[in-house]
């Protein structure tokens, strides 16, 4: 077991680099499982997901290399069996993409139900209404899924809510399906783009993502591919927040796609913080306790649920009083328990927080319920005056990769202890 410990209250100063998207890579990985054939992915993160996943296709039978700087090939010529065992698929939510890759692929496909973090319900009812619209049979019986079709049949399909999983699952199964697949009312997240770019550079026919309304052309077979996975714009974000929430911090953070952060940087420059956005990187600089602000989560392009966390950590020391609305994950606010812990003054009425500001934060012994909680928990250690332990750092290493090293180099007082 290991834990964070960390001597907060100071600034920030210096240059982190972002590493690649974990909310793309879990979807692209699977992705790579259509071609029969040897595909690079390029600019991954080197996160618990990524190696859980690593196992679970080579159990299945696909060949996997790790190379250096976060490059990984994958030769699934060897694939042999839809069917996965049951135990590491409950680690990570984003099995479920293994679905579409191998409904595709193969006609069928049988598994554990998924896991994750749990930051409240999150049903796949979207993803079986989409696969029965293209003709797969589904079936959920003692904890596990199974999907079976003589053919998929492109299909026009309306998601009844918005949901990234969904839209990236439908659209990777729809790859291969006969005709023309159209999903209306899909989400729009950079990393639903990258999976789409991924899936025509294997020779796949998608048009539209980043809109309303994607169309599948479905083809007879992809083919291997080399393929660059974007920056991460959620640790991007994560970094900025830091960087701002401590007076007197001056970072810069590399490797983004500014346009991808222009919700979390027009938040910040409402807080009092200044932003500068060039080329590649973004700077920011905090000279003053941040004002308070509202703010509420909405899929992209409006402020991300992955960052209502770590950015509720920054608020506890603004000026005044500030309302978070969480309109995506009802169970996302199980991190104010550990920040009350701190001092924080913070009250929750369903899925509305009301942040009274304080001038400081003290340090703690707290304990990360979640991935992106792990990240606010580590935000309010850096903010906070004396030392914090942070435990259950599982969660944070599924999404951020050597957190605690990045940080160091920005000068902060932080190592990681077994206990």
């Amino acid at each position: 077991m290991e834990k964070f410990v960390i001597n907060g209250g100071k600034p920030l100063i210096g240059e982190v680099t972002v590493s690649g998207a974990k909310n793309a890579t879990v979807a692209l990985i699977p992705a790579a499982l259509l071609a029969n054939d040897i595909c690079v992915l390029e600019n991954l993160p080197l996160i618990r997901d990524v190696y859980v996943l690593k196992e679970i296709i080579e159990q299945m039978g696909a060949r996997v290399r790790m190379g250096g700087a976060g490059t990984m090939e994958i030769d699934s010529s060897g694939l042999d069996h839809p069917h996965i065992d049951n135990g590491q698929v409950k680690e990570l939510r984003a099995s479920y993409y293994l679905l579409g890759a191998l409904i595709a692929r193969f006609k069928e496909v049988s598994m554990a139900y998924p896991g994750g973090c749990d930051i409240g319900l999150r049903p796949i009812d979207q993803h079986i209404k989409g696969f029965r619209a293209l003709g797969a049979e589904v079936e959920i019986e003692h904890g596990r899924i199974s999907l079976k079709a003589k053919k998929l049949v492109g299909s026009d399909i309306f998601l009844d809510v918005v949901s990234v999983g969904a839209t990236i699952n439908l659209m990777i199964a729809a790859t291969m399906a006969e005709g023309t697949t159209v999903l209306e009312n899909v989400a729009k997240e950079p990393h639903v783009v990258d999976v789409a770019n991924f899936l025509n550079s294997m020779g796949a026919e998608v048009k539209g993502a980043g809109t309303d309304v994607i169309r599948i052309k479905g083809v007879d077979r992809l083919h291997g591919s080399s393929y660059m996975v974007i920056p991460d714009q959620i640790e991007a974000g994560t970094y900025m927040i830091a960087a701002a929430a401590i007076p007197g911090g001056n970072v810069t953070v590399n490797n983004v796609i500014p346009k991808h952060l222009d919700s979390i940087a027009a938040k910040l420059i409402e807080m009092g913080v200044r932003v500068q956005f060039n080329g590649d990187f973004v700077r920011v600089i905090s000279s003053d306790r941040p004002r308070n602000v509202d703010i509420k989560t909405l899929p992209y392009p409006g402020f991300p649920t992955d960052l209502q966390q770590p950015i509720t950590s920054m608020l506890t020391v603004a000026k005044g009083t500030s309302m978070i609305t969480e309109s995506i994950w009802e169970g996302r606010f199980r991190h104010v328990d550990e920040l009350k812990r701190m001092g924080a003054d913070i009250k929750v009425e369903g899925r509305v927080a009301v942040v009274e500001g304080i001038k400081e934060l003290s340090g703690a012994r707290i304990s990360a319920t979640d991935l992106r909680a792990g990240a606010a928990l580590v935000i309010a250690g850096l903010m906070a005056q004396g030392k914090t332990e942070i435990y259950n750092l599982f969660h944070i290493d599924r999404g951020y990769e050597n957190i605690q090293g990045k940080l160091a180099s920005l000068g902060v007082d932080i190592k990681r202890v077994k206990f």
